[in-house]
C-alpha cells in the first residue's frame, strides 16, 4: 500500500522560508517521479515542483522558480520542498504526489496524494 504524507506547513511571516517534508512509502522506487502541488480556496491545483527518484532530474513551474527548491534524500523515502521569499500569495494546502509511469518531468499523471499541509503567509 502507498502511502504519502506531507509535514512541515504552518504560519510563516512574509519573506520568510519554509521547508516541507513528504515520506512515501510502498512504492516501487525503480523510476518513480514525486512532487509539489498546492491549491488555495478558489483555485485551481497547480504544479510547484518535480524531481526524478532515479535521475534526480527537477523542473518547477515558472511561478516559483529561483523561490522554491525540491530535493530528496532516498534513503529516507523522502522529498522536500525549501520555499524561500514567501508571500501572501504562496498561502494554500500545499500537497505531494507521486507516479510510477506517464509522461516524466510534466505535472501529470500523478496517482497518489497525500492529505496536504497547511501553509499559511499573513498579510
Amino acid at each position: 500500500q502507498v502511502r504519502v504524507e506531507e509535514s512541515g506547513g504552518g504560519l510563516v511571516q512574509a519573506g520568510g522560508s519554509l521547508r516541507l517534508s513528504c515520506v512515501i512509502t510502498g512504492l516501487d522506487f525503480t523510476c518513480s517521479e514525486l512532487a509539489w502541488f498546492r491549491q488555495s480556496p478558489g483555485k485551481e491545483r497547480e504544479g510547484l515542483a518535480g524531481i526524478l527518484r532515479c535521475g534526480g532530474n527537477t523542473y518547477y513551474a515558472d511561478a516559483v522558480k529561483g523561490r522554491f527548491s525540491v530535493s530528496q534524500d532516498k534513503a529516507k523515502y523522502t522529498i522536500y520542498l525549501q520555499m524561500n521569499s514567501l508571500s501572501a500569495g504562496d498561502s494554500a494546502m500545499y500537497y505531494c504526489a507521486a507516479k510510477t509511469s506517464g509522461e516524466w518531468l510534466e505535472f501529470i499523471d500523478f496517482d497518489y496524494w497525500g492529505q496536504g499541509t497547511q501553509v499559511t503567509v499573513p498579510q
